[in-house]
């Protein structure tokens, strides 16, 4: 599997995801215990505003792949659902590296 690129509108929709579902992660498995079990809201306030803003970076670029042609609107769709699941960037992540290697 390749690294995503930034050169090419997948790869940046990878980098976006892979980001994005790190984010999710760090906010579910860190910030929000800190905030219910160390009555520490502030961690949920700065990683949930970090989290919104990969997600519309996220959007962005799924919106100028779809543009480019690069990602049809069901695969954007699979890339965009995946995003609301934990875990869901990463298993999608080899089939976004196939699509990036195929141009």
């Amino acid at each position: 599997m390749s690294k995503p690129s930034w050169s090419h509108p997948v790869g940046r929709v990878r980098l976006a995801a892979l980001a994005d579902g790190v984010s999710y992660l760090v906010l579910l498995g860190i910030a929000m215990p800190l905030k219910y079990l160390a009555d520490r809201p502030e961690a949920v306030r700065l990683v949930g505003s970090i989290h919104g803003a990969l997600v519309i970076l996220l959007l962005l670029f799924l919106f100028l792949a779809l543009i480019e042609r690069a990602l049809g609107w069901r695969q954007a769709a699979i890339v965009f659902l995946a995003s609301l699941v934990p875990f869901g960037p990463f298993v999608i992540d080899r089939r976004l590296a196939l699509r990036e290697e195929r141009g």
